[in-house]
């Protein structure tokens, strides 16, 4: 089936990004495509932590550009994050204009919390831990107002149609079968890639797919080796793992072993140390033997229940007590710096594309992402993304046979990914993985899509020798003394891949 649709520009992803972007283009037509019924099975969602922004008295754009620069370790691009911090404030009143509830002070004003490596008290969070879901109950609301916005919900994205290195369409299956829509004008806003590993606190839908169309699109991917994990999620058998928000150690919840030690207490920063640190600080306790736990009894005590009642309700269904127990927690895979390589606007090295949220690589984060700059960075780029789109005007590009993409599956590649790309690296792993994954990126299989995310992470962090940020190799444990960010395409990485034997593996830049 093809469906013309006048040329719309073609929104992937019902996220926090997705939607933004689609009513910052209003009244301009456009049509959102998602995979999942609006306002579920999305990492946005799911999100507890809240947005960072400088609102306090003592606080400035400056010092959280700081803050910020500091947690992406010497690879943070300090103009596109001064843009996108200094605008943060305007996106807290957008979202707060079309009926996000955020949380109050007794006075009336935006309560402000603390999180990891935050010089200042500048979270603004809703429903406590419930934030994501508090912001897409508001962007759900305002998308199905909006007459200019055609949602398509329980259709999946399969492949970008290109030519001459630009969009001409998306493949995409729904439940009427396989549809062709033809569009000059894309935008992926399709999340991160926990759908890769088996400990995940990402839908387990969430594996990649925006950036495997943007790779087989032929665009440009930046810094794909750094992938964060977050040091509190629950420890439970079930899958997806529940987070166990950040600002509940902000507010003075503890980490404890069996033993009741606090074993983090002599880290700089203790309990809000940098997520890097503090996840691998865990995770070696783990592997000494020891089991990991947050302690809420003390602080935040009592007002834990209040403060935080959907993560209360989430523990004592996994049969733990918060008020009466410890918490037990273990490390997972939770957000993705790398991503789509793009501009301030938000466009990629394919004309006709753009990217924003999680799948889009903006130089913000850098190594290592500074809690609570996500959801910060997807609204305020994706008023960027609008802009730029609304001023691109639409182009009929003659379309080719079209492939017939198979319907995506991550199972069979998860120990793979998890072993060779989890909180430590070593090159052997690496070679390992990348020799299993390039196999299946060559087949027509339902592996191939996620094989190919898989294997351009592996590539990554196989060519970056050296340990920085939330990227640590046991074989290259030192830290360069010039940061630089990483490039790569497709084609390099199958390069790369073909020269896996020999050490001297070469970069494959784009440009």
């Amino acid at each position: 089936m093809n469906a013309s649709l006048d040329n719309k520009p073609v929104i992937i992803g019902g996220g926090i990004a997705g939607l933004l972007t689609a009513l910052h283009l209003a009244p301009q037509p456009v049509l959102l495509l998602s995979k999942s019924p609006l306002g579920a099975e999305t990492s946005s969602a799911w999100a507890q932590g809240g947005l960072a922004a400088s609102l306090a008295g003592d606080d400035t754009p400056a010092l959280h550009l700081a803050d910020t620069l500091s947690a992406g370790d010497g690879l943070c691009d300090a103009s596109i994050a001064w843009q996108i911090l200094a605008e943060a404030p305007a996106a807290i009143r957008f979202l707060t204009k079309i009926g996000v509830q955020f949380d109050r002070s007794p006075s009336g004003g935006l309560r402000l919390g603390l999180e990891a490596a935050h010089s200042r008290n500048r979270i603004i969070h809703a429903e406590g831990g419930g934030s994501g879901r508090e912001i897409m109950r508001a962007l759900v609301a305002a998308v199905l107002a909006t007459p200019s916005i055609e949602v398509i919900e329980g259709i999946e994205a399969r492949r970008l149609t290109t030519s001459e290195n630009s969009v001409t369409g998306v493949i995409a299956h729904g439940a009427t079968g396989e549809v062709f829509i033809s569009t000059s004008r894309i935008v992926l806003a399709t999340g991160g890639i926990g759908g890769l590993f088996l400990d995940s606190t990402n839908p387990v839908g969430a594996f990649g797919q925006g950036l495997a169309l943007a790779a087989r699109a032929g665009a440009c991917l930046a810094d794909v080796e750094f992938i964060q994990f977050h040091p509190t999620a629950l420890d439970v058998p079930t899958r997806p793992l529940p987070l166990i928000s950040e600002a509940i150690r902000g507010e003075g919840a503890v980490l404890v072993d069996e033993t009741g030690q606090r074993f983090v207490e002599n880290l700089a920063g203790a309990e809000l140390a940098p997520r890097d640190i503090l996840t691998r600080a865990i995770w070696q306790h783990q592997v000494a033997g020891h089991r990991v736990f947050l302690d809420v009894r003390q602080q935040p005590g009592m007002n834990f229940a209040k403060r935080f009642p959907r993560i209360n309700s989430v523990c004592k269904a996994a049969g733990f007590d918060p008020a009466a127990t410890a918490i037990p927690i273990r490390p997972a895979q939770h957000y993705h710096m790398g991503g789509v390589a793009v501009d301030i606007a938000g466009r990629s090295s394919v004309k006709g594309l753009w990217a924003c949220g999680e799948v889009a690589c903006t130089g913000l984060h850098g190594a290592n992402r500074l809690a609570s700059n996500s959801l910060t960075e997807a609204a305020v780029c994706a008023r960027w993304v609008a802009e730029s789109i609304a001023a691109t005007p639409a182009w009929r590009i003659p379309q080719d046979r079209l492939p017939k993409p198979l319907r995506p599956d991550p199972s069979l590649l998860r120990p793979v990914i998890s072993e060779a790309l989890g909180i430590t690296r070593d090159a052997e792993k690496l070679q390992a993985a990348i020799s299993i994954l390039l196999p299946h990126v060559l087949a027509n299989a339902e592996t191939s899509d996620p094989a190919v995310v898989g294997l351009m992470l592996a590539v990554g962090a196989l060519q970056r020798e050296e340990s920085r940020g939330a990227h640590y190799r046991t074989d290259f444990p030192q830290t360069a003394a010039i940061g630089k960010r990483s490039l790569l395409t497709l084609r390099g990485a199958l390069d790369a891949a073909q020269e896996i034997g020999s050490k001297a593996t070469p970069l494959a830049r784009c440009g």
